[in-house]
């Protein structure tokens, strides 16, 4: 059942304050990246955080599948890896914050 909205929440429907301390490099870091999407930081950090814990809780559910899917998925992970030169170049650059 949702809430009703209460007089006190703010236009965005923000109501709670959350605070984080960090180091300077680290907000640097942040603000960089929100401002190429175009974000605040309070909005870029807020969707980031939202969906790393949907993952969380995403990455601990429990999935059934019927036998042939099954044995697809273990033909799959049985398989050799396929060379795929661009990821190999990505997993081994370095990130730009990295240089």
């Amino acid at each position: 059942m949702a809430q009703a909205t209460s007089n006190k929440e703010s236009a965005s429907g923000r109501d709670v304050t959350i605070n984080i301390r960090a180091q300077r490099r680290q907000r640097d870091l942040i603000d960089q990246a929100a401002a190429m999407l175009g974000k605040n930081r309070s909005d870029f950090m807020l969707e980031i955080a939202c969906r790393e814990a949907e993952s969380v809780f995403l990455d601990r559910r429990m999935f059934s599948v019927d036998a042939e899917a099954w044995e697809k998925f273990n033909t799959l992970l049985d398989a050799p890896p396929r060379d795929l030169p661009k990821l190999r170049q990505l997993l081994t650059t370095k990130a730009p914050w990295e240089k």
